[in-house]
């Protein structure tokens, strides 16, 4: 007998900084979801998806989890939220420092699901020994009674396979949602910005990175080369001070930083223009938020 497709949607959850981003890579085996030490850099919901001839997984990685302070991380709550909505399987992460009752409303939430939840306890690899894991465990399995437990390190990629297999046996039978080659529902564009952005990241402090949006003007591909113009946006006339930085040194230095992984990204030469724009408050204006592509 013939074996039937199967295909799901598994959509990972969790609060800011456990490691949902590089989780989601592994899984994946591509670079979909940008990684930075720092919290809340995923904004959007990102799908990366894992093709096998008789299965295919749309995985879905989602911003952290948090009390929304403005118009931008409402946004971000409602991509987490809708993850609870149309998942074949869910994945919450969390990892072995994190203060289980940190978010007590969301993980309700979880607890109520009615499909599959996988608890993923990241970072295992920071434990002395494994007494501190049963005790972790435990302590999550009275929270999350229904989920399947998972220590893993996604960064020393431990115990991440067995998770694939366990994901692969609880798809439904279903024909694929994307075509086979697909490797994201995210167009060329998208991965630009999010380059760009995470260089912003790792290269500024405080409010600088968070006030940030970038928005590819331009994206000229030709055989051998890709011709990029970016805007960055921030919300004050200081922050593009320090952006662009003494003598245009600090722009020049994310725009290199940016080059070489858009090259390595796409595999061909890159052209990369950067402006920076004053855009006053933009993280919590309606109409600039919709451009931006947080609000439908």
């Amino acid at each position: 007998m013939e074996q039937q497709h199967k295909a799901g949607f598994v959509n990972i959850v969790g609060n800011p900084n456990v490691g949902k981003s590089t989780l989601m890579n592994d899984l994946v085996g591509e670079r979909v979801s940008i990684i930075t030490s720092k919290a809340q850099t995923t904004r959007h919901r990102i799908m990366g998806i894992v093709n096998a001839p008789d299965y295919q997984i749309v995985f879905s990685d989602t911003p952290g989890v948090l009390k929304p302070k403005y118009g931008l991380q409402e946004s971000m709550l409602n991509f987490s939220e809708g993850a609870l909505t149309d998942a074949d399987v869910l994945i919450y992460v969390t990892d072995v420092v994190e203060d289980p009752t940190k978010n007590a409303d969301f993980l309700a939430k979880v607890a109520k699901e009615k499909v599959p939840v996988l608890l993923v306890i990241n970072k295992i690899d920071l434990l002395k020994g494994d007494s501190d894991l049963q005790a972790i465990v435990e302590r999550w399995h009275g929270l999350l009674p229904n989920a399947e437990i998972f220590p893993t390190s996604a960064k020393e990629h431990f115990n991440v396979s067995n998770l694939m297999t366990r994901i692969v046996e609880l798809l439904p039978v279903s024909p694929p949602y994307f075509g086979k080659d697909a490797l994201t529902d995210k167009p060329a564009r998208f991965f630009v910005t999010e380059i760009i952005r995470e260089k912003i990241l790792t290269n500024y402090d405080k409010e600088v990175p968070y006030s940030v949006e970038v928005i590819v003007e331009k994206f000229d591909e030709k055989e051998g080369a890709i011709h990029i113009m970016a805007v960055i946006y921030v919300e004050r006339d200081s922050q593009k001070g320090i952006l662009i930085g003494k003598g245009g040194s600090m722009l020049k230095k994310v725009g290199t930083e940016a080059r070489k992984d858009i090259e390595t990204f796409f595999g061909k030469r890159v052209y990369l223009e950067l402006f920076v724009k004053v855009e006053p408050n933009w993280r919590n204006r309606e109409n600039k938020l919709k451009s931006f592509g947080y609000i439908e």
